[in-house]
């Protein structure tokens, strides 16, 4: 067999072939080299992203105060755990000892996580308790942050919730004056930008890019020693009565501000699990009731804004009652021949509703209106109701004369405390305000001085022996007002075993300072009268308001002795 021989390459030849091809290659790495760092910038600017970031800076919101300067809302740096789950390693054993810290099975944990792994942000507990933030951050997990963001703060808990509210969970205000003054409480976040490694530690800060703006602090007319005086108050007339729910509201009848506002049931703004229901809802001005025997004072004033009724007229009442329309109008007792003082002394249907049908429709609406039945307050509260009171073109003859006593209009607790507020005030009515500014009040005379005063002086008798609300009467001090157990409306017609109890009244009579209402609505036990379920809790209220703002005591009795001589 004869071998066959093949020419090989030369060495030189190899050697040659070799570098070009190395060449080639290195001329293609360079290439790409200065197609990635020069002429695309992808890279670039994705490496930048991850390591100069723009923090956010939250700004604290306003603080809102009391009267006296007392804290109700405040907010507080808190610890925000939270995890960027691209850079999260669940193999590593401490995420089983944080899964631990959080009251979760790593597997709950973990799921969470995997759940948003295309995220770079998820929360893991806000507003986190400080020993746990420094627990969790001891372990030094890859992908794990902890953060201060501020957490809004009631201290009064539920006494003050339903005036001022709370936030979401965003600190943006959701109800009561939170909401209401969110643009001036709410401040403008800032941000800077700062330097982080590649697990987002943050290794140097670069710079503010936007200076952060805090809110603007708010101050009330609430005082809080009266709220708490008054709360307890209604809280203890709602147990001790088995009632629904109660309210009251207390204003300064030379200012129009409101001293205190309250409702039970009640809600603790800081636990967020009560953040629901009905029980949000501030009943003192959202809610509307018939006023009952409430609105008699107004009723009176129309007539003798006529000229041809003083306190002293006789009004004819016997035997009771007196049918009319259809309708049978009655008193708890026949008074017989009984004073205009004495109509509101024993709280009488049937004169009150005699009186509406002499004078006229027209008389008696424009009274109301004046006083501010039917009208908004003032208060610019969200969601206030401003009750109804119809034109008195609309008004059936029967109508004017239910109406008399307070069936067939509806009215807050802060619409009524307002229009008292008025007889208090020598007749002028005022804008009823939340704020502790007295640049915002609007004043009218509505009432003539002198007619106020006298109508004051009878409605003090309510609270004497012989009145239908002694419990209302506060030692040392002359107050007035008038009851009102109104029969609430059900699905077949007024019930005969459903009332509301209500108390309206001032104090001291020889220069009121005060207007309070107190709404029971639905006592179950065996009282139901006004004089019995609600003046209490006015007394109670007033008495305070008397001490906390040094009022002198005036002479008690005084004025109740004269009129009664009239």
């Amino acid at each position: 067999m004869t071998s066959e021989t093949y020419p090989t390459p030369s060495f030189a030849l190899r050697k040659w072939l070799v570098l070009l091809l190395m060449g080639l290659a290195l001329a293609a790495l360079g290439a790409r080299i200065i197609h990635l760092q020069i002429l695309d910038d992808t890279y670039k600017r994705r490496g930048e992203g991850y390591i100069n970031r723009q923090v956010e800076i939250p700004a604290n919101r306003g603080m809102i105060r009391d009267a006296r300067g007392e804290p109700l809302a405040i907010s507080t740096p808190m610890p925000t755990i939270w995890v960027n789950p691209k850079q999260v390693d669940l193999e590593d054993e401490k995420w089983h000892q944080l899964a631990e810290h959080l009251q979760l099975s790593s597997k709950q944990l973990a799921d969470r996580i995997r759940s948003k792994q295309s995220k770079s942000f998820m929360y893991l507990e806000r507003w986190a308790d400080p020993n746990l933030a420094s627990q969790v951050s001891a372990l030094k997990l890859s992908g794990l942050h902890i953060t201060e963001e501020p957490k809004r703060f009631y201290p009064a808990g539920a006494v003050i919730s339903h005036v001022v509210g709370f936030t979401d969970i965003d600190d943006v205000g959701q109800e009561g004056i939170e909401l209401s003054f969110e643009h001036w409480l709410k401040g403008s976040d800032g941000l800077k930008q700062v330097l982080q490694d590649a697990k987002g530690h943050t290794i140097e800060e670069l710079g503010i890019t936007r200076e952060v703006s805090p809110g603007n602090d708010l101050q009330l007319s609430l005082d809080l020693r009266l709220q708490y005086i008054a709360y307890r108050a209604v809280k203890e007339a709602v147990v001790r009565h088995q009632a629904n729910s109660g309210s009251a509201v207390v204003i300064d009848t030379q200012t129009g501000k409101v001293l205190a506002m309250v409702n039970e049931p009640s809600f603790n703004p800081n636990d967020r699990t009560q953040l629901v229901g009905a029980a949000l809802r501030n009943r003192a001005v959202t809610d509307v009731f018939e006023p009952g025997s409430t609105v008699k004072p107004f009723t009176l004033l129309a007539a003798m804004e006529t000229g041809a009724y003083q306190p002293s007229t006789v009004m004819h009442t016997a035997p009771g009652w007196f049918a009319f329309k259809g309708l049978t109008i009655q008193d708890v007792h026949n008074y017989g021949s009984i004073s205009l003082t004495e109509v509101i002394t024993k709280s009488s249907n049937v004169a009150a509703s005699r009186l509406a049908l002499e004078i006229g429709r027209e008389k008696v609406w424009h009274l109301f209106d004046r006083v501010g039945f039917g009208g908004y307050s003032g208060s610019d509260f969200p969601g206030e109701s401003m009750g109804n009171l119809r034109g008195p073109d609309t008004w059936r003859q029967v109508e004017l004369a239910t109406l008399s006593f307070g069936y067939g209009l509806s009215v807050t607790a802060l619409q009524l405390a307002r229009a008292y507020a008025v007889l208090g005030n020598d007749g002028e009515r005022l804008t009823v305000s939340l704020l502790n500014q007295d640049a915002l009040v609007e004043r009218q005379q509505v009432i003539e001085p002198k007619l106020a005063r006298q109508m004051v002086e009878m409605m003090e008798t309510v609270v004497s022996a012989r009145g239908t609300a002694p419990a209302a009467a506060v030692p040392g001090y002359r107050v007035a007002g008038k009851t009102g157990t109104v029969k609430k409306l059900g699905p077949t017609g007024y019930q005969n075993d459903s009332y509301l109890s209500v108390f309206a009244g001032l104090g001291p009579v020889s220069e009121p300072r005060f207007a309070t209402v107190v709404v029971i609505d639905e006592p179950r036990g065996k009282a139901y009268y006004g004089g019995d379920v609600a003046a209490p809790a006015f007394s109670t209220i007033m008495s305070g308001a008397f001490r906390l703002f040094s009022v002198t005591p005036d002479q008690s009795g005084a004025a109740t002795i004269r009129i009664a001589a009239n």
